[in-house]
């Protein structure tokens, strides 16, 4: 078995705080960073972030992958997709900052928010971006002052009743307006680049992919009939992660969108915006029993980190996530893990069983990378999970300019 090592600073600033074959996910090496660190924790692996892009990649050949900084905005992630050739979705002034800092280019970012303020397009305009979105007349006509700067997508709805986060309920415009969002552009001399979707994450299949994908190029087709060639095509994200349940693996689902995608005109560009797949199995969060207590015949446990913290995703992105103990196996009991705020729906796992725990006993969350830490807050002033980012046994210490 692989140990954790002394600490060791490199010349880079960087420390080998693990062997370099040694997972940062083996109960070992999350024993060792809490022992070193504390708790909470939260730990991001670069080698999974690495093999869920090139994973991806290869289940989309020929899609420019733009990974969308909301699930998890960390500099860790960024660099390491960076290395990949990854090309980056950006939504807020923050994330234009972030990427701008740690030196993408930014000819490889699209600005994918279909609502804007004049100050969110100057910024991004100011950093490099020039390819934004919009869905709707007045979104696009506050593009005519930057009209020679700037061109823009067209999101199109396209719900998906099987999808767990809808994500056209809020935006996109319905596929018939589509026409006249091309006029206006016309009239208003805004160059409309191509079309983008986002029918929603977690879904069970990819069948709404495939059927937006077929909408979008018959809208494109009827576009280029009217002289007007619409040359991009985002597919959005959304691909699916094992939580609690199994999903398709990202080959079976991927099958049928590639063959969707093969009908299109060869000239068209794909591109996506993959987020949750990338950063959900690349980070785990790790908490401690503060306190117990047995109450109605089960054992609460009060843990460092809870829904206020890195388990906000179970509020805010409908997630369940898979949670161990790190104890010897044995009898396990009906038990509760609890958050350590004040407010009782501070509730992580009402019935869930466990063995009995004793204070300090680390309890672990899987496939935490997204929507978890990003969405994670400080209140009742007790403090997010302490961020540790490593690659290869290196910590990756001094990146995160947070």
């Amino acid at each position: 078995m692989a140990k954790a090592v002394g600490i060791r600073r490199l010349p880079a600033g960087d420390v080998l705080e693990l062997e370099p074959g040694q997972d940062p996910f083996a109960h070992d090496s999350i024993k060792h960073l809490a022992g070193r660190y504390g708790s909470p924790l939260f730990i991001i692996d670069a080698q999974r972030i690495r093999a869920q892009y090139r994973r991806l990649a290869a289940a989309l050949p020929n899609v420019d992958l733009h990974y969308a900084l909301k699930p998890l905005p960390h500099a860790s992630v960024i660099q390491t997709l960076m290395a990949e050739g990854a090309y980056f979705d950006l939504a807020t002034n923050g994330e234009v900052d972030l990427v701008q800092r740690l030196g993408v280019d930014a000819g490889r970012c699209i600005h994918t928010h279909p609502i804007k303020r004049d100050s969110d397009i100057r910024t991004a305009l100011d950093y490099g971006v020039t390819r934004f979105v919009v869905d709707n007349p007045d979104e696009l006509r506050k593009f005519v002052k930057f009209r020679k700067q700037a061109s823009v997508l067209i999101r199109v709805s396209f719900r998906s009743p099987d999808a767990v986060c809808d994500l056209s309920k809020k935006f996109g415009c319905a596929p018939e307006s589509v026409a006249g969002l091309l006029e206006l552009a016309t009239e208003l001399h805004v160059k409309v680049d191509g079309l983008s979707f986002h029918v929603g994450s977690q879904s069970a299949g990819s069948g709404m992919h495939v059927h937006a994908i077929n909408v979008c190029r018959e809208l494109m087709r009827s576009a280029a009939a009217s002289g007007q060639e619409l040359t991009t095509l985002d597919i959005g994200g959304g691909f699916p992660v094992d939580y609690c349940q199994r999903s398709l693996t990202i080959e079976e689902f991927c099958a049928p969108i590639r063959e969707a995608l093969g009908l299109l005109d060869g000239a068209v560009r794909v591109i996506g915006e993959p987020g949750r797949y990338i950063a959900a199995p690349a980070a785990v969060a790790v908490s401690s029993v503060m306190g117990r207590a047995m109450r109605d015949g089960r054992w609460w446990y009060y843990l460092d980190d809870g829904l206020y913290g890195s388990y906000s995703g179970q509020m805010y992105d409908h997630a369940k996530y898979p949670i161990d103990a790190l104890v010897a196996p044995g009898m396990t009991y009906p038990s509760v893990l609890a958050g350590p705020t004040c407010d009782s729906i501070d509730v992580i796992a009402d019935n869930i069983d466990l063995p009995v725990l004793e204070m300090g006993d680390l309890v672990v969350g899987h496939v935490m990378g997204a929507y978890t830490w990003a969405s994670a807050s400080e209140f009742n002033f007790f403090p997010r999970a302490t961020v540790l980012a490593l690659d290869r046994g290196l910590l990756l210490t001094g990146r995160d300019p947070q």
